[in-house]
């Protein structure tokens, strides 16, 4: 068996040269992070509500979307859901999907308050028969939060999900989610009201209560009770169904 004998000097700089090496490597800086954040999600609902008032005709709805924020406040985002609202009300309309696209800023004022604001435009991609007013919708947005408890005011720019001369319309939004500290569960309360400018006992109030509870930081499962008291004279669509009515919406959504 032949031996081979590395000199000593020659043994000692390799060492050297591989601790040296390897501990330049390990003092290299981490790689800074991202300035932007990119979250999306997806639901399956019972059925949809939108400010108290049916939206899939009391059946179930597939929902998703995704949100980028930039650490300095500013945000965008787009969010969807399968509907049957438009159909409902007139049998000539196809519009099975509701598509929101949005951009906004939020920013924290002092301690635990903080403000929102930003623009919305409700999209609903489909075919329409002659004259009908179109139910794309843009509205402006701006809301105060202070530690579980929202308030948010949105104001229609264009006519109201296809009211004729309702531009100007209005929303008041008060929200809140409480830890109850039993079994990790929240209580969920929110009450609106929708102003509808120039549409005749158009205007209402909707309320909701409910429960939700989050596992594993991604999958939270709600149920809320919800019910308006929208006039039925006005709030009954073409399948002669009152889209206002009381109902107990359960929700899965997962977070990405």
């Amino acid at each position: 068996m032949v031996r081979f004998h590395l000199p000593k000097a020659a043994l000692l700089a390799g060492l050297a040269f591989t601790a040296a090496n390897a501990a330049a490597q390990g003092s290299e800086p981490a790689a800074a992070p991202s300035d932007f954040t990119f979250t999306a999600n997806m639901s399956l609902a019972s059925q949809y509500r939108y400010r108290g008032l049916m939206q899939t005709n009391n059946k179930p709805a597939v929902q998703g979307g995704f949100d980028l924020a930039h650490s300095s406040g500013f945000y965008i985002g787009n969010w969807n859901s399968s509907i049957s609202w438009l159909g409902d009300s007139d049998p000539d309309v196809s519009a099975p999907v509701e598509m929101d696209f949005y951009a906004g800023y939020t920013h924290a004022i002092w301690r635990d308050l903080s403000l929102d604001a930003g623009v919305l435009q409700y999209y609903y991609p489909g075919s329409y028969p002659g004259g009908y007013t179109s139910p794309n919708t843009t509205e402006g947005y701006v809301g105060l939060a202070y530690g579980p408890v929202k308030f948010k005011y949105s104001h229609a720019f264009t006519n109201l999900f296809g009211v004729p001369d309702s531009r100007n319309s209005q929303y008041y939004d008060l929200s809140g989610s409480f830890p109850t500290g039993i079994w990790g569960l929240n209580l969920d309360a929110h009450v609106g009201y929708q102003k509808v400018r120039h549409l005749d006992d158009g205007s209402y109030a909707d309320w909701s209560l409910g429960l939700s509870k989050t596992f594993d930081k991604r999958f939270t499962v709600k149920l809320a009770y919800v019910d308006t008291d929208a006039k039925r004279s006005v709030y009954t669509n073409a399948k002669d169904r009152y889209i206002g009515s009381a109902a107990a919406v359960l929700s899965v959504t997962a977070s990405f």
